[in-house]
């Protein structure tokens, strides 16, 4: 099992529904990519939905957990615009479920006038749908009725059902494969963002009897627009520095760093380095943002456009993203 605290869920509610290299390493690279800065909400504040466009200005996406897999059982839901669970809407999702429509267009057409896209994520630490027998063809029609119904720019996956994964039988893999796919055709490619969001060490080839992310992303790697990295909460000393995350992981999740998992066959502009806020975030992997920035400054040299993610505001905002783009991404260029 991981050390591994996951994107965090908040209470319930109640709802309705290295070094400088002087060359890039070889890697699987898309044609073109524009970067993504991505942060999620889920922390209680007292603001009801997605928090004030200046506070969150610098990133492109905005992630507002949380859903889950619809299961009648169920009653109650944990909510966020961060999690939707296979229950229903929890946290940010279930604020962001219970505004009135002329509430959710005018919050919607605030935050895209500003450059910056409504999704929500799914699962999360506290989910386990394979484990727990949910159907993967369901859960994908009962979250992507959220995403339209509720009028979002599309869904992150937050799948961490490690005891499916770990057990080294591949259900955990075809479970992730036949919900991507289920997705996608209920929210087409280019009208509707679908992301992942896994652990890096899942991208180790051959640690995984199952494939982990390696056989995801070769069965449905074209259908996923990019992957929210966790480079965090996997041990004290792994991906703490440029060289541990762009370059060569540890032994103990080994070619896990970002080109190590380019040259295996992950497109290169679809890595965007997951990081937490501060370090009460996470219990590791954290990086002040003068560290962040040169990392992704150094990746930046060598061809990489990802971006970067953080878990979570109100820790990270709009001061925090700001100050990791300088280096690579300043907002004053184009990007």
């Amino acid at each position: 099992m991981f050390n591994h605290g996951g994107l965090k869920p908040t209470s319930p509610f109640v709802s309705p529904q290295s070094q400088n290299r002087t060359q890039a390493p070889d890697s699987a690279v898309s044609s073109s990519a524009t970067p993504n800065f991505v942060v999620y909400t889920d922390k209680w504040t007292s603001i009801i939905g997605p928090p004030p466009v200046s506070e969150v200005e610098g990133f492109n996406v905005l992630y507002v957990l949380k859903i889950y897999p619809k299961d009648e059982r169920v009653k109650t839901f944990d909510s966020a615009l961060a999690f939707v669970l296979v229950n229903g809407a929890f946290d940010k999702a279930q604020e962001w479920a219970s505004m009135s429509p002329a509430q959710r267009a005018a919050t919607k057409a605030h935050y895209h006038n500003a450059g910056i896209k409504l999704v929500v994520s799914a699962f999360g630490s506290t989910d386990t749908p394979t484990t727990n027998g949910a159907d993967p063809i369901a859960t994908a029609n009962n979250m992507a009725n959220f995403v339209i119904d509720y009028g979002l720019d599309g869904i992150d996956v937050d799948y961490e059902d490690f005891q499916a994964i770990n057990a080294g039988n591949g259900e955990g893999e075809a479970w992730i494969i036949n919900f991507t796919k289920q997705l996608r055709t209920r929210l087409p490619k280019g009208k509707y963002i679908l992301t992942h969001a896994p652990v890096a060490p899942w991208f180790s080839p051959g640690r995984f009897s199952g494939g982990a992310y390696v056989k995801v992303n070769k069965e449905v790697g074209d259908l996923i627009d990019w992957y929210n990295i966790q480079f965090y909460n996997q041990g004290s000393t792994d991906y703490t520095t440029c060289e541990g995350l762009l370059y060569q992981s540890s032994s103990s999740w080994p070619e896990t760093a970002v080109f190590e998992m380019a040259r295996n066959g992950v497109d290169l502009h679809k890595i965007v380095i997951g990081k937490p806020g501060n370090n009460d975030d996470a219990s590791n992997g954290y990086m002040s943002t003068s560290m962040l920035s040169s990392c992704l400054e150094k990746a930046a040299a060598h061809g990489w456009r990802g971006g970067a993610m953080t878990w979570e505001y109100p820790d990270a905002n709009s001061t925090w993203i700001r100050h990791v783009r300088r280096q690579a991404f300043p907002e004053s260029t184009n990007s």
